[in-house]
């Protein structure tokens, strides 16, 4: 065999393998490139402790309605734990009143929620740093943002709920917390209670509020904080 056709049969062997190796590192990187995008390292959208998403249908309105009550009821006790020095002793058992009204409200909700087998919000401590609670106009003006926000919260969604005995037991605490709202009115300005700077003249006579979950939840949102509740799952027709 002459020297020409040994470096042919060389030349030939080594251009194989080069396509072999070429070949061959391209499959590995390949792999590589399957394998980091099936690892554990996969980057995921990281989950906020502090986002509270309300459930849809009745489970959901409940939810937003007992987290409104946890907040006034929390309010309430936040005065009574620490009360202004200008309160008077009968302003205290008013407030106290109004207290155990809302407490009241809140474990209804949180029973009807069982009975609908529906997962209630977690218990949540406020933040009322945004408020003058030491003073009694400054209690009593929290107070009238409070059980004014509330009415208007039940207004905006009773006509959304489903379940008819929901419905019912919503509507009997709305009556209330509009009675609430009457009285704080009539203990910031005598002789207006029911007047019409608190309910529409009409046939129904309803209190004039009514304000969408997300209007609410944006104008109790500092109370919240650090937490932020989504109510984007709500219905809303």
């Amino acid at each position: 065999m002459s020297s020409s056709s040994l470096s042919d049969t060389s030349t030939g062997t080594l251009v194989r393998r080069r396509t072999f190796l070429q070949a061959a590192g391209v499959v590995a990187g390949a792999t590589a490139l399957t394998l980091a995008g099936c690892s554990d390292d996969t980057p995921t959208t990281p989950v906020d402790p502090y986002l509270l998403s309300l459930q849809e249908a009745d489970a959901g309105l409940l939810n937003y309605l007992y987290l409104l009550e946890q907040l006034e009821a929390g309010f309430y006790q936040q005065v009574l734990d620490v009360p202004p020095t200008d309160l008077q002793a009968s302003d205290l058992t008013y407030l106290r009143d109004l207290r155990d009204h809302e407490l009241i409200h809140r474990e209804t909700l949180l029973f009807a929620l069982g009975s609908a087998n529906a997962a209630p919000v977690p218990t949540l401590t406020f933040n009322f740093s945004t408020l003058n609670l030491t003073t009694r106009a400054g209690v009593l003006a929290a107070a009238k943002t409070f059980e004014e926000l509330g009415v208007a919260a039940y207004n905006g969604v009773l006509h959304l709920v489903a379940d008819t005995t929901t419905l019912q037991l919503l509507a009997k605490i709305a009556s209330v917390e509009a009675r609430h709202a009457d009285f704080i009115n009539e203990l910031l300005t005598p002789n207006t209670f029911a007047t019409t700077m608190v309910v529409n003249e009409g046939p129904l006579f309803s209190v004039a509020a009514s304000k969408t979950p997300t209007q609410v939840i944006a104008e109790a949102a500092p109370f919240f904080l650090p937490y932020k509740v989504s109510v984007t799952a709500l219905p809303t027709t």
